[in-house]
Parts: structure tokens; C-alpha cells; sequence
């Protein structure tokens, strides 16, 4: 079976190589790869397998945070002299700062972290003011009565794109200019506001992204090959995965909307619409960080890879 893998491939760039610890990984996957390429089958479920690392690697920050919430809800003594919304806090610091030691996390990563922090705690406190939903426990780390860990509930969405436009090297086919988008989501936020008092524009926004996002095709890198999608599409399933998510939020009480307070329900699949109209905003701030690349096919983007890797010096393979 021909595959594009094979013993006389030439070493390409590594997403692998951005996260420090993991370069050393780097040979011992193409090895792996060389002997998973030789059937189809076990290509196929290398490939899917890949998909997976990938993609528990972007969510690592996520991931850390789902797992506290999960965590503190179940074993978190009731009567600690620390509330649990303030070693939630303490711990989400110091994830941030154990991942930046330890160089899992880029600095350009981190500043989306910290910016995505800022715009969401402040429609935390403004959202919690008018009863769009509680936090039912007392803290001391908070601002307005919110407490200062459902930033990082932001942060993670965040650090989960950026992650994940290193790992799938992502090309674009018809990308929105970034003034477009800006504007669009400062209208979004705005609207989070606004819609209070004024009229609720959402319609007009999710019509709006649909222009912006309707001929957009991203283009990521699995293994060996570039894959595409509608940039939309991808945009609509990160949204449901942020609102099942949240389900696990306010299932272990972090946060409720006032239609729990008596009883937990599942979130109102409505969320999904706010959370899609977010998660732009979000990848807005990082198409700021990672200029949107053109897709221009496989060899040049395999080109434009390997060029960074024999600029950067290093003898790298796709690993992740």
C-alpha cells in the first residue's frame, strides 16, 4: 500500500516542538508512524488515535479545570477554613504558573489567557448584577460578588483554540479580514449588555457571522495529510462541547441559572447560541496572536513547515 508516510520521508516541522518537553518525543513518533503506516487499516486508526492526543492536548488547561470543579464538589470539605470558590482560584493560578515553568504553555498562549480572563470576568459581574445566574458560595477572592476562578472558565477557551491552531496547523480558504471581525465582536459584546435594555440583536449577529464564516473552509493537519471543514461547522460543535461543559458546571454547583436553584436541569440548549456568538469572540482574540494563513495546497504548506523547522535549526516530524 502506497502511503505518504514512508522510510524516505523527509523530516517536517513539529507542533510538538512549540511545547518544549514534548520535542523529545519527536523522533520516537516518526518511528511509530513509519510502522503504523504500513497497512490501511492501522493507518487509519493511527490517524484517529492522533486525532485524540491532539486534542486532549489542546483542552490540558480545560481539562484541569472541569477535573477541579468535579473534584472540589465531590471531596471538598463543606467546612474548610478556605471556601472552595477561593482554592479553586489558588489552584487555576497555579496550574497557569506550572504550566508556564514547565513551558506546556506558550507566552503567547498565556497573554490570550489573561485577556480572554478580563472580558469575561467583567461580564461575569455584570451578568451575576441583573440575575442572569449565581454563584451560591462564598469566596474572598471576588470582584462584585464574582469570584475571581470564573475567568479562567473563559481563559480556557481561549488557551484550547490557540492550542489547537499549532497542532492542526490550520490553513484557510476565503478567511474573514480581522477589522470584520473585530467589529463583529465587539458587537457581540456590546449585545451581552445591551440586550437588557434594548433590543436583543442576536439574530442579527449569528446572520451577520454567517457572512462573515459562510464560504470559510479551515484546513488542519491529522498526521500526513491536511483534512477541511466549514470554519462554521467547527465553530458549531466547539460551541455544543462548551455547553455540555457547562452542564458539568452547574451540575456540581459552581455556578446556577435561576432555573436551578431548586433542582438541577440541564442548561437551556438556547446557551448554545450564546456560547457560539462567545467562542468568536474568543477566536477573534486569537486570530489577533496567529495570523490566519492561507491555504495555498499540501506542498506549500509542507513547504512553509519545513522551512520554519530548518530556520529554527531543529530536525523535527509530526508528532502532534
Amino acid at each position: 500500500m502506497h502511503h505518504p508516510l514512508t522510510r524516505d520521508t523527509k523530516p517536517t516541522a513539529s507542533a510538538a516542538a512549540n511545547w518544549p518537553p514534548l520535542r523529545r518525543f519527536i523522533a520516537g513518533e516518526h518511528r511509530l508512524g513509519l510502522l503504523m503506516a504500513q497497512r490501511r487499516w492501522t493507518a487509519g486508526l493511527y490517524e484517529f488515535l492522533r486525532f485524540g492526543v491532539k486534542q486532549a492536548w489542546a483542552c490540558l488547561f480545560g481539562g484541569i479545570a472541569v477535573a477541579l470543579m468535579i473534584g472540589t464538589w465531590r471531596f471538598y470539605p463543606p467546612d474548610a477554613a478556605l471556601a472552595r470558590y477561593d482554592f479553586l482560584f489558588l489552584c487555576m493560578l497555579a496550574v497557569q504558573v506550572v504550566l508556564l515553568a514547565a513551558k506546556l504553555e506558550t507566552l503567547e498562549e498565556a497573554r490570550v489567557i489573561l485577556i480572554y480572563h478580563v472580558v469575561g470576568t467583567a461580564m461575569e459581574i455584570f451578568k451575576t448584577h441583573v440575575g442572569s445566574w449565581i454563584y451560591p458560595e462564598p469566596s474572598i477572592f471576588h470582584i462584585g460578588g464574582v469570584p475571581l476562578f470564573s475567568g479562567f472558565m473563559y481563559s480556557c477557551i481561549g488557551s484550547y483554540i490557540c492550542r489547537c491552531w499549532r497542532l492542526f496547523d490550520f490553513r484557510f480558504t476565503r478567511h474573514p479580514r480581522r477589522l470584520n471581525l473585530i467589529a463583529l465582536s465587539v458587537a457581540i459584546y456590546v449585545n451581552f449588555f445591551s440586550h437588557h435594555y434594548l433590543l436583543d440583536l442576536r439574530w442579527l449577529l449569528f446572520a451577520w457571522a454567517i457572512w462573515l464564516f459562510g464560504r470559510t473552509r479551515i484546513h488542519f493537519k491529522v498526521w500526513t495529510s491536511y483534512r477541511s471543514m466549514p470554519l462554521l461547522l467547527g465553530l458549531v460543535l466547539v460551541s455544543l462541547f462548551i455547553w455540555l461543559t457547562e452542564n458539568i458546571g452547574t451540575f456540581t454547583k459552581t455556578w446556577l441559572y435561576p432555573s436551578q436553584r431548586l433542582g438541577w436541569s440541564m442548561v437551556s440548549i438556547d446557551k448554545l447560541g450564546s456560547w457560539f456568538l462567545l467562542l468568536i469572540i474568543s477566536y477573534t482574540l486569537v486570530s489577533l496572536v496567529n495570523a490566519p494563513l492561507k491555504w495555498r495546497g499540501e506542498i506549500a504548506a509542507a513547504g512553509v513547515r519545513r522551512r520554519d523547522a530548518e530556520t529554527a535549526g531543529q530536525v523535527s516530524v509530526p508528532m502532534l
